[in-house]
């Protein structure tokens, strides 16, 4: 049986002296490898309560290769966003970004090239409200630290963290900073999660039950990378990881239709189970070249990767990661009701009021239910994001809805806690495979917070 991290901590806090003991409950967080941990809990959550407006947002971009340079892109395409600096050590890929500005008509931004730690010139400036960093995994957590410690609200991809410990520590940087950390967890602005989450809101599906995600896409071919390039660094990871080394993509859009690290429910527990790993050292093998480091690797992580989580509700998700296997890519986004069911790649759904629900409404037969439940976002600016690209769009509404927020001063549509639950599925899968998939325990990140926290709205 899994203990509670929360009880871990009580129990903990009672040996100390009665001012320390309640000093540590007043701010209790969760245990890390059973270490009892402080927490800091400032009176202030800036998670919660928004941050003061913006009127236009001037931003740093961290990390400008395939993916950062997708967002230098489209924020070139928003006239009320300045991109003023730029921090990369592969030079070409800085370089890059600084073009696009210039043939944007926008002024080029200060470039910092020199070393990994480029990136805290930014961080010293008073000209830079908020960084978008897209950056290796193992930066995410220390950049996004410092940044919001220098003052600036921090855009991180995914995932938020790799560690208990650093997800913890995003979490209390931002209380204690009120400066947003918000994880870049795009599909959750895609046009059919935007119109599934829609659908679950004016309760089509009944009460939700069960959902199940996935992130099945063959990467094996960024094995190829060596010294620049996404598999030049996440090669590795799969020689010295194991359970799912990536689970946010399809998981985050299924947590916001169940309301998750909002008001009445939260991850509970998880168990995990990996399949061998033999695909990526056959691919090591018969396909790389003999003087690429990545052939001599032993790829110990398991081609497939299978959790199911249970929430304290008693709803349950699975959840799925493979990146290796050859087959079809899918994000699966399945959400199950009482009164009905939706599943996607492709997507098709059932609904018991509606009639025949022993068969999938589909193909041409979805534009009806789309006429009625497309999501307000998609209907404001679609086409727009559409024209602009970025996985079809989502790309654009996601960084679209940070300007919008930022200016506005409101929330953001993803809270630190959801990112660094939905980022918790990395450590805790990996726990579990290691201990022949025993159940693991979720911490609160919100230490209770979450149930202040409403129901993401359809936002208009």
């Amino acid at each position: 049986m899994t203990q509670d991290p929360t009880r871990r901590e009580f129990l903990a806090a009672t040996a100390l002296t009665s001012a320390a003991g309640a000093a540590l409950l007043h701010g209790c967080a969760s245990a890390s490898d059973g270490a009892a941990r402080r927490s800091r809990r400032p009176a202030v959550s800036g998670p919660l309560t928004g941050a003061e407006p913006v009127s236009r947002v001037r931003v740093g971009m961290i990390g400008t290769g395939s993916r950062g340079s997708t967002h230098v892109r489209l924020l070139l395409l928003m006239d009320d966003v300045e991109i003023v600096a730029v921090a990369d050590p592969h030079v070409p890929s800085a370089q890059r970004a600084e073009k696009a500005c210039a043939d944007a008509g926008k002024p080029e931004p200060t470039l910092y090239t020199d070393d990994d730690h480029g990136y805290r010139k930014i961080l010293e400036r008073d000209d830079v409200d908020a960084v978008v960093i897209s950056s290796p995994w193992k930066w995410h957590h220390p950049q996004g630290t410092e940044a919001m410690r220098a003052g600036k609200h921090a855009f991180i991809e995914v995932p938020l963290g790799l560690s208990l410990d650093e997800l913890w520590d995003l979490v209390e940087t931002s209380e204690a900073t009120s400066r947003h950390c918000m994880m870049l967890e795009n599909v959750n602005y895609g046009r059919d999660e935007l119109m599934t989450l829609n659908l679950c809101r004016q309760n089509v599906f009944g009460e939700l039950l069960h959902g199940e995600a996935a992130y099945i896409h063959d990467l094996r071919s960024q094995m190829n990378d060596v010294g620049w390039g996404t598999g030049s660094w996440r090669t590795a990871y799969h020689a010295k990881t194991q359970g799912n080394l990536y689970p946010t993509h399809g998981l985050g859009p299924v947590a916001q239709y169940m309301n998750l690290d909002r008001t009445d429910d939260r991850f509970d527990t998880l168990v995990s189970y990996s399949s061998p790993a033999l695909g990526r050292n056959l691919y090591a093998k018969n396909e790389l070249a003999e003087d690429n480091p990545h052939r001599k690797l032993d790829y110990t992580c398991g081609d497939l990767s299978s959790s199911l989580i249970r929430t304290q509700l008693g709803r349950t998700i699975l959840v799925q990661y493979d990146t290796t296997s050859p087959r079809p890519y899918t994000r699966h986004n399945l959400i199950q009701g009482t009164g009905g069911c939706l599943c996607g790649f492709p997507t098709r759904l059932a609904v018991e009021a509606w009639g025949d629900y022993h068969h999938w409404i589909e193909g041409d037969a979805l534009d009806e239910v789309r006429e009625k439940y497309e999501h307000p976002l998609w209907k404001r600016m679609g086409r727009e994001a559409e024209a602009a690209g970025g996985h079809g769009g989502m790309d654009y509404i996601m960084l679209r809805r940070i300007i919008e927020c930022l200016k506005n001063g409101d929330p953001m549509d993803q809270s630190v806690y959801e990112g660094a639950s939905w980022s918790a599925v990395r450590p805790l899968s990996e726990k579990s495979v290691n201990n022949g998939g025993a159940p693991v325990t979720f911490p609160d990140f919100s230490r209770g917070r979450y149930r202040q926290i409403k129901p993401l709205a359809v936002i208009a």
